[in-house]
């Protein structure tokens, strides 16, 4: 055909008979246009590489090159997130137990010396003249402690400075730096008191009535602050610790899932009962899975020993000590002021009933595994009602005015003495003090000697299992080449 004929006035013969095209139909030329349109844009798409893998990732080696992808990513994910989690916890057991619990203990010491410092200050005072050896001993050897031990409670590393707020940090060294300076100050006052005392001066009294107030009412409730603050950083941590790590359990089941889904899918598709590769995986994620039960398990139960049967009765025996040194020392005050009994006398009375509440508390709430035994509780209260009767008897004898029978039966070696009572007191809590300190310590080195290289095991497995699917899928996928 030739020429500018117009389709529209063509005719198109067909089995004898003419046709003539629809006036509704769309002009040939435009059909053509349409149908080249359509197969340029076919090229295109098909040239897109987001098209090409869009259309390859619904076919069967498509499929099993994304499981392959997703496992394998899969698998080194829960292993770094279960060893960072597992090791995480492991160098805090590890920080609780080399760092975070000296400190708490020196802070302890530090204020029990402190106290011992200043009872025995008092105490020497009132014998008169010339203190005795044993008391210049105690009071020289209680002295020296606090300040070794203000030496360990200064002392901290990057580790524990990280696991305190910043406001603590600042108050911690608030009252050190407290600490630091008064202590020397009252030295010095107890030393000058005690030079007019020998002399017989009367201001001997007023000096040492300035360095009891200092050390009531400045140094010992720094000390205080840094024990509890202290102490706060063993327990804060300890209620972490006692939750199992339910981001690795989760992890890992949902790793298993995945397994188990990959390796039924194989099953439908290859016609194989079994995948050695993905079976191997499974093994190796189950196996973890059961480590890290046992293991964590054990850690928390044993964390969580620590914190009953441990920290919290350290810290109540702690604080029943830190009393009983206050009591001593309102006791000998109230010899030394004899014009101020009856501030002194309260004092004693409202700190041994808080001695008690918390010696019952320790009773109350020991756990089927405490070492606190009922002899030393028995023992703790015997002794204590025993301080109490005598220190009765006390102050009827300066309420009649015997005062130098007073001081015998308070600063006497005798058994029916109120210095006797107060030492046998100090002992006990001292032995159970003791014997928490060393069962908190056991349950802490238990926990984390079981919770152990967990964590780098449990990599090591998923990282095993990441690529034991690779070796597992890998074939089936060249099987569609």
């Amino acid at each position: 055909m030739t020429g500018d004929v117009s389709p529209m006035r063509t005719a198109l013969t067909r089995a004898g008979r003419t046709i003539r095209p629809s006036p509704t139909a769309p002009p040939i030329r435009q059909v053509l246009s349409d149908r080249r349109n359509l197969v340029t844009s076919t090229r295109q798409r098909a040239q897109s590489p987001l098209t090409t893998l869009r259309h390859y990732s619904v076919t069967s080696p498509g499929k099993l090159i994304l499981i392959l992808v997703v496992l394998a990513i899969s698998c080194v994910a829960t292993g770094l997130y279960a060893s960072t989690t597992l090791e995480d916890r492991t160098q805090t057991l590890r920080l609780m137990i080399d760092r975070t619990e000296p400190l708490a203990e020196a802070s302890q010491v530090l204020y029990s010396s402190l106290s011992i410092a200043d009872a025995s200050a008092n105490s020497a005072f009132i014998s008169g003249g010339l203190e005795s050896p044993e008391l210049r001993t105690r009071y020289a050897d209680a002295l020296a402690t606090a300040s070794s031990s203000l030496i360990i409670a200064a002392g901290s590393s990057e580790e524990v400075e990280r696991a305190t707020s910043a406001a603590a940090s600042r108050e911690i060294d608030s009252d050190l730096n407290t600490l630091a300076i008064s202590i020397p100050v009252y030295s010095g006052l107890v030393e000058v008191a005690r030079t007019n005392n020998r002399l017989g001066n009367p201001v001997g009294s007023a000096y040492l009535g300035e360095a009891s107030t200092m050390m009531q009412e400045k140094i010992l409730p720094a000390a205080q602050r840094l024990y509890q603050r202290r102490s706060m950083a063993i327990a804060d941590p300890q209620s972490a610790l006692t939750k199992p790590p339910w981001g690795v359990y989760i992890a890992l089941v949902a790793l298993i899932v995945g397994l188990v889904a990959t390796s039924r899918y194989l099953v439908r598709r290859t016609r194989r009962r079994f995948n050695i590769g993905v079976l191997s995986a499974l093994i190796a994620v189950v196996v973890g899975t059961v480590w890290l039960l046992t293991s964590g398990l054990m850690s928390v139960a044993a964390t969580n020993n620590a914190r009953v049967d441990g920290a919290a009765p350290l810290r109540e025996l702690t604080s029943a000590r830190i009393l009983t040194q206050q009591a001593r020392s309102a006791e000998t005050l109230s010899l030394v002021r004899r014009g101020d009994q009856e501030d002194q006398d309260r004092t004693f009375t409202d700190t041994t009933a808080a001695i008690e509440r918390l010696i019952d508390r320790v009773e109350r709430e020991r756990g089927d595994s405490s070492v606190v035994s009922d002899a030393q509780i028995y023992n703790a209260n015997y002794v204590l009602d025993r301080w109490r009767e005598l220190d009765a008897q006390v102050r009827a004898q300066m309420s009649a005015g015997d005062f130098a029978q007073a001081r015998t039966m308070t600063m006497g070696d005798g058994r029916n003495t109120t210095a006797q009572a107060y030492r046998d007191l100090d002992r006990a809590l001292v032995d159970s003090i003791t014997t928490t300190r060393l069962a908190f310590r056991d349950d802490i080195n238990t926990a984390q000697r079981v919770l152990g290289f967990t964590g780098s095991g449990i990599l090591g497995l998923t990282l095993f299992a990441g690529a034991a699917v690779g070796i597992g899928l890998i074939p089936r996928i060249r099987e569609y080449r």
